[in-house]
């Protein structure tokens, strides 16, 4: 430094520095009168710092010190020190530039994307006739997680169970015609297949109880569908619903538990049904039209080594069928036209009517079974003595009938997604103000009123098969058509001139016996005239 300073002190190694160099060393001399004699090093440390004068104070004019007194140490040194800062200060900018850049480049590619969650396995157990994965396409809870679908019969799957790890299934899937088994861990179940059958190697219990071990949750609840895997067990929950709402406003048919064969001794009046163990879907059911027959049959419940139910037989009109999915209703009349005593075997009619105040008790009043029901239907029997007959109560394995399967299908997977949310993320949907129940159309509409079903007549079906795809209005049928009733129009092919020929016979007011021979007659000229070509 002392080297420096004596440097810079020499007047001509300062005359031969750049214009604009070191502008304190260049400074003039401060006049003689004023200048004082160089300090030397020792000297100036021992100096104290100068402090400049207040601004009301102006330096007397000649008062400047010398380049290379103690001011001009001073000013070189402030010089010094600002040309320092101002090189760390670039280099501070120019790291960071370049870390920058370097992060930019060893990335390669935009920001980072968001993390992904992984999606919610959603285990549908159904049959392949309904391809669940479409309808779930799309969908997301909370508008976060993506759902997979399983789906697969409960023929194929197997699984285990465990207390802290939960569920593990494993589905065998047919891929190129090899089989290969995949692993995964349920979050949710969809059960739309009957979980117990009395078939051999139909009984799958056991498959439940592990999903229900495995705390997977469902719609509709593991419990209820392992308590809907017997029917007395569920008609005994509808016996405890007839005797709090009463015969009138829940009209439960009669039925008798036999344990086994031998307290089957008789009946109390006949024709009679016997159902055997647990029937369910048109099998294990029979009618007995006496004291004889009812024997024989006993003898088959003896071999079968199980329980059995009688009922009286109900000489039916047509039978009734109310359906509950979520927050929607929707109620069908199904009219056998092959003269079975089950209406849903063989050839028959199947309308949609209007829902009442009356079937929407019923369906809500089952709903509350076993924790409470998501999808379930009602059925019932209208007599030809003019009462209902509730007979049979379905849980989420119920099949969907009518025009609107492709409606009902979608609305279980929204029903299926609002249930994940709120199991899985306890997330609540939330609910209409009011329900959504569907009604028959009328040209194309809806019906305005739900409750207006007992003054208008059905809508003519346009076919007689036993899945027919159908128009629809409101009935129950009324005692006789009004004058304004539509003419059939001449455009109709033959099988709808057949149905239409059968529906206006039903419609007209005539007796019973009138109308069958009416209706054998119209039958007749329609089949006649389909097969004439």
């Amino acid at each position: 430094m002392n080297y420096l300073r004596r440097r810079l002190s020499d007047s001509s190694f300062v005359a031969n520095l750049p214009n604009g160099y070191m502008m304190d060393v260049q400074r003039p001399p401060a006049p003689a009168s004023s200048a004082s004699s160089p300090a030397s090093p020792a000297a100036e440390r021992r100096q104290p710092p100068s402090v400049p004068p207040p601004a009301s104070n102006p330096p007397a004019p000649g008062s400047g010190s010398a380049p290379g007194g103690g001011g001009g140490g001073g000013g070189f040194l402030s010089s010094f020190s600002s040309v320092v800062k101002s090189a760390q200060m670039a280099q501070n900018v120019a790291a960071a530039a370049h870390a920058k850049s370097a992060a930019s480049a060893a990335d390669g590619a935009p920001p980072p994307k968001p993390v992904v969650r992984k999606p919610k396995t959603l285990l549908v157990i159904d049959d392949l006739h309904t391809d669940w994965a479409k309808y779930f396409r799309g969908k997301k809870l909370n508008g976060e997680y993506e759902i997979q679908v399983e789906q697969a019969e409960f023929s194929e799957i197997n699984l285990a169970s465990y207390v802290h790890s939960g569920c593990m299934v494993d589905m065998q899937v047919n891929k190129g015609g090899t089989r290969v088994v995949r692993s995964f861990k349920p979050d949710f179940v969809l059960v739309r297949q009957h979980a117990y059958s009395m078939v051999p190697g139909e009984d799958f219990r056991n498959l439940v109880i592990g999903l229900h071990f495995g705390g997977v949750p469902g719609s509709n609840s593991l419990f209820s569908i392992y308590n809907f895997c017997s029917k007395p067990w569920v008609f005994s929950q509808m016996i405890k619903l007839y005797h709090a709402l009463g015969p009138e406003k829940f009209p439960l048919n009669e039925q008798t538990f036999y344990p086994n064969h031998t307290q089957m001794v008789s009946t109390s009046s006949y024709p009679a049904v016997v159902k055997m163990g647990h029937a369910h879907a048109g099998m294990g059911k029979i009618k007995v039209e006496n004291q004889q027959d009812f024997q024989d049959i006993t003898s088959v419940v003896a071999m079968a080594g199980t329980y059995a139910t009688t009922e009286p037989y109900v000489l039916s009109k047509y039978d009734i069928r109310i359906q509950k999915i979520g927050n929607n209703y929707k109620a069908y009349m199904r009219t056998s036209i092959s003269g079975n005593w089950k209406a849903n075997t063989g050839s028959a009619m199947l309308e949609q009517i209007a829902m009442t105040d009356r079937y929407r008790l019923w369906v809500d009043s089952c709903a509350e079974m076993f924790g409470g029901l998501d999808i379930c239907a009602v059925k019932a029997v209208h007599g030809k003595d003019g009462n209902d007959y509730i007979i049979e109560v379905m849980d989420s394995s119920m099949p969907l009938i009518g025009e609107h399967v492709e409606e009902d299908k979608q609305l279980i997977t929204d029903l299926v997604v609002a249930k994940m949310s709120q199991e899985l993320l306890g997330v609540s949907t939330p609910q209409p103000a009011s329900v959504k129940t569907t009604q028959p159309r009328r040209g194309g509409q809806r019906s305005a009123s739900p409750s207006a079903s007992a003054q208008t007549s059905p809508q003519r079906a346009r076919s007689a098969s036993t899945s027919p795809s159908q128009a629809f209005q409101p009935g129950p049928l009324p005692p006789a058509a009004g004058p304004g009733a539509q003419k059939q129009s001449p455009q109709l092919n033959k099988s709808q001139s057949l149905t239409n020929s059968f529906t206006e016979t039903l419609r007209g007011g005539v007796t019973d016996d009138e109308a069958k021979a009416e209706t054998i007659r119209s039958l007749r000229q329609s089949f006649a005239s389909l097969f004439s070509d």
